[in-house]
C-alpha cells in the first residue's frame, strides 16, 4: 500500500490545510517520491524545496486517489474530474495549484 505523508485528517487523503470532501487526491513529488495531500505538507514536513514535475515527465504516476487508491498519470489527472476507477470527485479548484506541482 502506499503511504500517504503530512497532517492527514481521514484515510482518504484529506488534510489539514484542505480537508473538504472534494480533496482526494495526494501528489507524488519529485524531489522525494512520497505522496502528500498538498504542499503545505511537503513543505512543514520536509528540508528540501519542492521540484515540480517537467511537462515531459506528465506521464509519470504522480497522482493517488485517496478514496481507491489508484495511481495516475499527471496527464490523466489534468484531463479529469473524478477517478477513473472509483468515481470519486476531485476538487476543480486544485488546478490553481498546478504551477507549485508542474512546470506548465
Amino acid at each position: 500500500m502506499v503511504n500517504i505523508y503530512g497532517y492527514t485528517v481521514d484515510n482518504e487523503a484529506r488534510c489539514t490545510h484542505y480537508p473538504t470532501p472534494l480533496d482526494i487526491i495526494a501528489i507524488k513529488f519529485k524531489c522525494c517520491g512520497k505522496y502528500y495531500p498538498c504542499y503545505k505538507c511537503h513543505n512543514e514536513h520536509e528540508s528540501h524545496a519542492i521540484k515540480r514535475w517537467d511537462s515531459s515527465e506528465f506521464n509519470e504516476k504522480a497522482i493517488l486517489c485517496g478514496v481507491c487508491r489508484h495511481e495516475m498519470t499527471i496527464n490523466e489527472y489534468m484531463m479529469i474530474e473524478a477517478c477513473p476507477k472509483c468515481d470519486g470527485h476531485f476538487n476543480n479548484r486544485c488546478k490553481y495549484h498546478y504551477h507549485l506541482y508542474f512546470s506548465i
